[in-house]
């Protein structure tokens, strides 16, 4: 069984080595160092401090004055991909967001993947920039409530970086 704890910032070495393996043609290090211990952030780990298996952080938002959480980023070391470590760390952190008051959890991801734990593609709430063509299917959202307003995820500055939005 894989434990799940609250990160820190001392886990930002490892956590660099973690994402490094895990997108080597991604340089995610400058979004983690100023996501790692915000307030409006949970981040959890698979595994330990200083030897990580996985990691996922949960931005929270609002849209219209609702509250909501943005999925990512999330990463597996590849060598335990497949173990369900990935899936541990998105529901531990879902239940986290939905029991801190979010009414939604959006993500840009993979269907395949993240469909299985209910997402469908997001229309009626947009992300901060326009998404690149040919990814619409991959904005997401889970929700608890059916009757959730339209509109534009409001998030903390460090997602508000266009190229994060971008090819």
């Amino acid at each position: 069984m894989t434990e799940i704890i609250q990160n820190d910032t001392t886990a930002l070495p490892a956590l660099n080595a973690l994402y490094t393996k895990a997108f080597p043609d991604e340089d995610l290090l400058p979004l983690l160092k100023r996501m790692i211990g915000e307030p409006d952030v949970i981040s959890l780990v698979a595994g330990s401090l200083d030897n990580p298996m996985g990691h996922v952080c949960f931005a929270h938002g609002t849209v219209n004055g609702h509250r909501a959480a943005l999925l990512g980023p999330l990463a597996v070391a590849p060598e335990h991909q497949k173990a369900g470590i990935g899936t541990a760390l998105v529901q531990a952190g879902i239940e986290a967001v939905l029991a801190g008051g979010a009414e939604q959890v959006l993500v840009l991801g993979d269907p395949n993947y993240y469909g299985r734990f209910g997402f469908q593609q997001e229309d009626a709430v947009t992300p901060p920039y326009a998404l690149p063509e040919g990814w619409a299917s991959a904005w997401q959202s889970l929700s608890l409530d059916e009757e959730l307003p339209s509109g534009t995820l409001e998030l903390p500055d460090f997602w508000m970086d266009p190229a994060l939005w971008s090819e």
